[in-house]
């Protein structure tokens, strides 16, 4: 089993370079977050075209090109110590196949964010480096959780992560410890069959989503079971899964933990043994915790639950 390399911690007035990897971004929505790493002691560096517009067929932060300078500048200058995703969207799946790590590799960094960044942080787990799973700088406008942001700022200066949560009728009790994977389910879908999908072997499986129609959350859990993702996997974790089906109809349409959504899931998996947990406050929601992908997780299910990495 290949050992996950997880960055050094950052000592103060350690340089935080801020970009935009996959939807476009505007100067608004990341002034409170530019300007919480400043608050922190940190220094936030601008990626080139941290604020470029590119539209075909959808609203991208640059070209493929522009994007792909500035994600490999950040994760290769030397100066840089992390590197914090704008926000997610879509995009991210055309980088995957041109990143460069050759510095990375002998000055690894944490990479910052979730929903399209999922596919950096399957590629840099294959590569065997840790990243976060936590809000962008884009949320920080729209009225998240200050401890969201708190935890994250203490994965970076390598502090561990410690969750207790009240227990969820519809968890699978169990002790289990293992590596975590997953993020977003649409992009854990999409990576199915490439040779950048997880590798799911024994591994504990998160999953989050937002916006989805209740047939396309359907499908999707489908093809993880014919891809054989619930034979592997040893543990589950749900997280967020809000926006869901038909806003006229879904009367849990704004919540964090879809009911029906949490239903359709849990009957896919109803045949299967591993412990679950359901309702872990990571994803498209106000209170988006982070987890370490690439992290070794222990997770004790009964009626309390208790998450460590």
């Amino acid at each position: 089993m290949k050992k996950i390399i997880f960055p050094k911690a950052l000592k103060k007035g350690a340089k935080i370079a801020i970009i935009s990897p996959a939807g476009a971004v505007d100067v608004a929505q990341l002034e409170k977050g530019i300007e919480m790493i400043k608050n922190r002691g940190f220094e936030p560096v601008l990626g080139e075209h941290l604020y470029t517009r590119y539209s075909n067929g959808y609203n991208y932060a640059g070209t493929e090109e522009e994007r792909l300078q500035d994600i490999n500048w950040a994760l290769n200058d030397n100066e840089i110590s992390a590197v914090w995703a704008s926000r997610g969207g879509y995009g991210c799946q055309y980088l995957v196949q041109h990143l460069k790590l050759k510095n990375f590799t002998q000055n690894p960094k944490w990479y910052i964010g979730y929903s399209d960044n999922t596919v950096i942080q399957s590629y840099l787990l294959k590569k065997g480096f840790a990243s976060i799973h936590g809000q962008t700088i884009k949320t920080s406008s729209f009225g998240v959780t200050e401890e969201s942001y708190d935890l994250i700022f203490d994965v970076l200066k390598g502090k561990a992560l410690k969750y207790a949560l009240k227990s969820h009728v519809l968890n699978k009790k169990g002790n289990i410890e293992g590596e975590l994977v997953g993020g977003n389910l649409a992009l854990i879908y999409a990576l199915l069959g490439t040779s950048y999908s997880f590798d799911f072997k024994d591994k504990i499986l998160f999953i989050e989503d937002i916006g989805e129609n209740f047939y396309a959350l359907d499908r999707m859990i489908m093809s993880l079971e014919l891809a054989g993702v619930f034979k592997k996997i040893k543990g589950l974790i749900i997280g967020g899964m809000t926006n869901m089906g038909d806003e006229k109809e879904n009367k849990s349409f704004e919540e964090s933990f879809d009911e029906f959504a949490y239903k359709l899931i849990s009957d896919h998996i109803s045949k299967y043994r591993f412990p679950t947990v359901f309702g872990f406050p990571n994803g498209h929601i106000k209170d988006n915790r982070p987890l370490i992908i690439g992290g070794t997780v222990k997770m004790k299910i009964d009626t309390r639950v208790k998450i460590e990495f």
